[in-house]
């Protein structure tokens, strides 16, 4: 698989800010640590996950990263979600099933009754390849 583009932490936190003047919440980073952490787990499981390292999976390590470690003061799984859909949309990917859906995943995922294993799972069963761009007409 060619690298995706990742998110980077800046971008990471311009998200969260966003999610906090739609939304509400307290502001700020509660660990910087945990934050940084939690942004560098896709990038090692690309690095050193072998054939795992798939796009789902990937996207599984930014989600459970963001919302388990609990970086930010407010707007953790806010923040994960949109990440998540954001990294899955510009490498060409996205979410088929409902909202309501997701969100359960989310909240099972990010209250500890969904372990890692099975949020990657969960994501590998939910998130497609998607088409970015008209075919090609032919032309006779």
């Amino acid at each position: 698989m060619p690298e995706p583009t990742w998110i980077t932490e800046e971008f990471a936190l311009a998200i969260h800010e966003r999610q906090l003047a739609e939304h509400g919440g307290g502001t700020g980073i509660r660990d910087r640590g945990m934050f940084e952490s939690a942004m560098a787990r896709p990038r090692q499981l690309y690095a050193y996950g072998g054939d795992s390292a798939d796009i789902p999976a990937l996207v599984a390590a930014y989600a459970f990263g963001l919302a388990r470690n609990h970086p930010f003061v407010d707007g953790n799984k806010r923040t994960a979600y949109v990440v998540c859909r954001t990294f899955l949309m510009i490498n060409g990917w996205d979410l088929v099933n409902s909202l309501d859906d997701r969100y359960a995943a989310f909240i099972s995922m990010s209250s500890g009754e969904m372990d890692e294993k099975a949020f990657r799972g969960w994501m590998q069963s939910h998130a497609r390849p998607q088409q970015v761009s008209e075919p090609a007409g032919e032309y006779t």
